[in-house]
């Protein structure tokens, strides 16, 4: 009788997966830890703001808008998957981390409060995720430049569906305008976030991995300020950035987002689908 019990085909399977590198393995990117943290911040930014989308579903104002926020929540976990997949293990990645963990901007995060705030939302991550996914065009790496290729078609109608629901709240009725004033004041301050570059981000670029977003910020600062004009809204005053998200320091809607969307693999981690 063996002494030890026989090794699984599983089991390898599963050592194969999480193997770390030796010391005299060859460089590869899957045990890059400037790329895994890019990825993951762009895997975690589509991932949350996809779950937020995805909680109007039943709730919108119209049929037709409750589908079509769906249908921009899918292209959004859609990207996640694909940008956590290339990371590691994409449902691993999604279900069974900490809040801590996550890397995803702040904005993303904000609860949607009315519709008006989830457009300016919208408007506001939509114009940088679309300058952004152009500018990855030229990564280094392969995995990044596809999925950017091809998300950039979906998020460039992200962008021109939440710009024509600004203009049209922001340049309707008192009310509309309010609410759409509101939403703007809310998310603002969230902004300066996305073009912040700190030292994982510098050393994801240094690799001709990730793109400097300071390089599109004029673009975009242009790109918001055409539209709020069109919407005959002020472009806000610039506040006190909030920082912290790509490093793990995350508002408590965070945790309460994550709370929902981790249950049921927290709950039942053997349950398959």
């Amino acid at each position: 009788m063996p002494s030890l019990p026989p090794i699984r085909p599983e089991d390898e399977a599963v050592a194969e997966r999480i193997r770390p590198a030796g010391a005299f393995d060859a460089p590869s990117d899957a045990h890059d830890p400037v790329r895994a943290g890019y990825l993951l911040r762009l895997g975690d930014d589509a991932l949350i703001l996809g779950q937020r989308l995805g909680e109007w579903t039943g709730h919108a104002p119209s049929v037709e808008v409750d589908l079509s926020l769906a249908n921009l929540a899918l292209d959004l976990v859609g990207q996640a998957t694909l940008f956590l997949g290339a990371a590691g293990d994409a449902d691993e990645l999604a279900f069974k981390r900490d809040v801590l963990d996550f890397r995803n901007c702040l904005l993303v995060e904000q609860p949607n409060g009315d519709f008006a705030r989830t457009m300016v939302r919208q408007l506001l991550f939509s114009t940088w995720q679309h300058l952004l996914y152009r500018s990855l065009a030229d990564s280094r790496d392969k995995s990044i430049r596809e999925v950017a290729a091809k998300a950039g078609k979906e998020v460039a109608y992200h962008r021109e569906i939440a710009g024509e629901w600004v203009i049209r709240l922001g340049d309707g009725t008192e009310e509309s305008r309010a609410r759409m004033q509101d939403g703007l004041d809310w998310c603002w301050r969230f902004v300066p976030e996305l073009f912040e570059v700190d030292e994982e981000l510098e050393a994801a670029i240094a690799a001709g991995i990730a793109v400097d977003p300071r390089l599109f910020e004029a673009e975009y600062r242009e790109a918001i300020a055409a539209v709020l004009t069109e919407a005959t809204l002020p472009v806000p005053a610039d506040q006190r950035a909030i920082l912290g998200g790509r490093r793990g320091h995350h508002s408590e809607h965070l945790g309460h987002l994550l709370a929902i969307m981790q249950y049921l693999p927290r709950t039942y981690p053997d349950a398959k689908w």
